[in-house]
């Protein structure tokens, strides 16, 4: 039952700091810890609500002196498990709470299934939180991430819990110093480096996560400078960035104002170069149209984006194209016609742009004098405008898509990110993709970007894309091209979509049918070694039923002895129907792994009374003082004793199989090695591939050797159970570092 704690009335909700990293063992929980000791030393109450070292001495020595609220004890099915007292932390009430891996699922029987619902408690109440996050455990990256990496995150945090956060810092490290520091041992025991560089810690690998958390914080910072902009009414760009628009009209003096436009740019490392051309939408049009291609080209040879939009105003166009990309400076050309005419009159387009920019920064560039002016229009035959409307018009919506497709192929391809790109290009104020209810009336919001996005119908524009999307947006647009093309735009974010979903559905059906292999495989497997047990059964009591038609004399001893064995052959038989249950459930998705400390000298020992009668001899070779390993015992019991069975009969004559255990540096390695031939078919094989799915889903590596005498060699390396319990089971971080 939960305790209420009392608050007071206009208590101020804490603050939410989150430290992101790219990668296990950049450092977030030591930052987390560095700031902890800070905050403790100029007087702040400070306590470590949850702290996950990882074995890892420097990390561990940074938690020294501050105050620790012990875990709380869960019993959950014989096992005992520690997760986060939440309600011990209220009732101490700290300033600031240290609280580590913000996406970890909790134990079931907590009062919240996820520890950032705990953290949200602990917000409500004041308190601050100080916690930990990686880049792949946010729910719109996880799909990428299980791209890059080959690892699926099953532990996921709404991308909304974060970006509430008041503060997100990045701790970031190249690939090369995170690997230097995996070569030091500052990150796994030795025993697991070759194979963490080998697999996820790969240069591709860190470099692409690297570039996903980059990527995302510096799209949290350029969110948080356009809200405290709109929040204090700043109409005006801010220079952060240099954002330079240039007006491209289509001649051949305009060269000479994009390559004036890029030396500007080139003045400032990180600039951006934005290119546009307004497309009339009366008819109107330039003396020539054929020289764009030639300026689009030339843009792109500079760095620079070309965009094509249409607009019955170009000023006004252009000037809201500039104010939507937060641009710092408006490069223009002026021709002679043009300058004649602000002269006479003052209404040259570069002068009605000029007058209306504000805080942004026009430049007007000289062309050629012996180039007629883009900005003086004359009209074309009807025939011909016709056409050129409809190529303009065609010609718009592949620049809006092409531009969608770029953010995609720049790995912004997520909803949020693509309608940010719609909304900036069409300067919207908000807009959501909204999808009709299947189980009854209403919409859901797939994604959205901008301030205050339409939640439902009622918005200003709302454009039906299919028989379930919609596109609610809350702003003007412009004319009814702007319309067409803002529709296509939906319908290319609506396909990516349902690519996606479709996707996922193959994996899933893959992974299905994948799934339906294996327990065909587990079933041939553990029916065999059923049947054995039953037909051991069946032998010791038709034997013992002959006795008693004083067919055979048998002992008081014998007697006994065939009781035993018919009782530990049917108590086998059981013991595999339970274990195909819980197998089943756990492919299912309906079991959990529950870890905790178990003695490896009492799973030996029902390992070896699982091997039946008759069985050939196993050495043991085990290390003195071996602790305790973190696993789950039914599991690893099944483990073992496949294990056994399959190398005794791999080996039916020769020298018995040999298992040893040691501890090398905190953590436990099995190794079970037989003289058999290098490949046995049937239930041996099924039998290594039953061991080999169980140990996958707990989460501990298992692998095959050759020996060098012949024969093979099953390694299995379980993480030491060194003091008290530690938690239910391991994060997604753990459990790439176990693969």
């Amino acid at each position: 039952m939960a305790t209420s704690y009392p608050v007071e009335r206009g208590h101020r909700r804490g603050k939410l700091r989150i430290y992101l990293g790219a990668a296990p063992g950049v450092g977030k929980t030591y930052a987390m810890l560095a700031e902890g000791q800070r905050r403790r030393a100029r007087g702040t109450d400070v306590v470590g609500a949850l702290i996950e070292t990882h074995g890892r001495r420097l990390t561990a020595a940074m938690a020294d002196g501050l105050e620790i609220v012990p875990r709380r004890t869960m019993n959950h099915r014989g096992a005992t498990l520690t997760e986060m007292d939440l309600d011990a932390v209220l009732a101490r009430h700290p300033q600031v709470a240290l609280v580590d891996e913000l996406a970890h699922t909790n134990v079931p029987g907590c009062r919240n299934a996820k520890r950032w619902q705990d953290v949200d408690e602990l917000l409500d109440v004041g308190i601050d939180v100080i916690t930990t996050l990686n880049i792949q455990h946010l729910e719109s990256l996880s799909t990428v991430a299980r791209q890059v990496t080959g690892v699926v995150q099953h532990e996921t945090l709404p991308d909304d819990v974060a970006r509430r956060a008041d503060q997100i810092e990045l701790v970031d490290m190249t690939p090369e110093a995170l690997r230097r520091r995996l070569v030091h041992g500052n990150v796994y025991p030795p025993n697991r480096i070759e194979a963490a560089l080998t697999h996820y810690f790969r240069p591709g690998n860190l470099t692409a996560l690297r570039e996903l958390a980059l990527l995302w914080v510096a799209d949290r910072v350029e969110e948080g400078l356009q809200r405290y902009r709109a929040e204090h009414g700043i109409a005006a760009p801010w220079e952060t960035r240099e954002r330079i628009v240039v007006g491209i009209a289509g001649e051949k003096g305009d060269e000479a104002v994009i390559r004036r436009a890029a030396r500007v740019a080139a003045r400032t490392p990180g600039s951006d170069l934005l290119a546009v051309h307004v497309d009339r939408d009366d008819g109107l049009t330039a003396m020539t149209d054929s020289a764009l291609d030639t300026q689009r080209a030339l843009v792109a040879s500079v760095g620079g984006s070309f965009q094509q939009i249409p607009g019955e105003d170009v000023p006004e166009t252009l000037l809201r194209f500039a104010r939507a990309e937060n641009a710092t400076q408006i490069v223009l050309g002026a021709s002679l016609r043009g300058r004649v005419l602000t002269l006479l009159s003052g209404k040259s387009i570069p002068t009605r742009v000029a007058r209306r920019a504000g805080h942004i920064d026009v430049h007007l560039v000289s062309r050629d004098r012996a180039t007629t002016g883009r900005w003086s229009f004359h009209r074309s035959p009807a025939g011909a405008r016709s056409r050129r409307a409809q190529a303009r018009r065609a010609s718009a919506e592949a620049a809006a898509l092409t531009r969608l497709a770029a953010a995609a192929l720049r790995g912004h391809g997520d909803p949020p990110t693509l309608l940010e790109e719609v909304r900036q290009m069409f300067g919207l104020d908000a807009v959501s993709l909204l999808e009709r209810r299947l189980d009854g009336p209403g919409w859901d919001v797939v994604a959205s970007a901008g301030e205050r996005p339409p939640e439902g119908p009622g918005a200003d524009l709302e454009l039906p894309v299919d028989r379930t999307m919609m596109l609610a947006a809350r702003g003007r647009v412009a004319n009814r091209e702007d319309v067409r093309v803002l529709r296509s735009c939906a319908a290319e974010i609506v396909a990516g979509i349902s690519s996606r979903r479709l996707e996922e559905q193959d994996a899933e059906a893959a992974w299905h049918v994948a799934d339906l292999r294996s327990r065909t495989a587990l079933l041939a497997a553990t029916g065999e070694s059923a049947r054995e047990q039953l037909a051991a059964a069946h032998t010791a009591l038709t034997t013992l039923e002959a006795s008693e038609d004083h067919r055979t004399a048998l002992t008081a001893e014998d007697r006994a002895q065939l009781l035993a064995e018919a009782a530990r052959a049917v108590e086998q038989v059981s013991r595999v129907v339970d274990d195909l249950a819980d197998l089943g459930r756990l492919h299912a998705g309906e079991v959990e792994t529950y870890l905790c400390p178990v003695d490896l000298d009492e799973v030996l020992a029902t390992c070896l009374d699982d091997l039946g009668p008759g069985r050939q001899e196993v050495t043991l070779s085990l290390a003195e003082d071996l602790p305790d390993v973190i696993a789950d015992a039914t599991l690893l019991t099944r483990i073992l004793a496949s294990l056994l069975a399959e190398a005794t009969y791999r080996c039916p004559a020769g020298p018995p199989p040999v298992l040893t255990a040691s501890s090398p540096n905190g953590w436990v390695e099995v190794r079970i090695t037989d003289q058999g031939p290098d490949e046995r078919a049937g239930a041996a094989s099924l039998a290594l591939r039953l061991a080999s799915d169980l140990a996958e889903a707990m989460g501990v590596a298992l692998r095959c050797e050759r020996t060098a005498s012949g024969g093979r060699t099953v390694v299995i390396i379980l993480p030491a159970a060194a003091g008290p319990p530690t938690r239910a089971k391991y994060s997604d971080d753990d459990a790439i570092q176990l693969t």
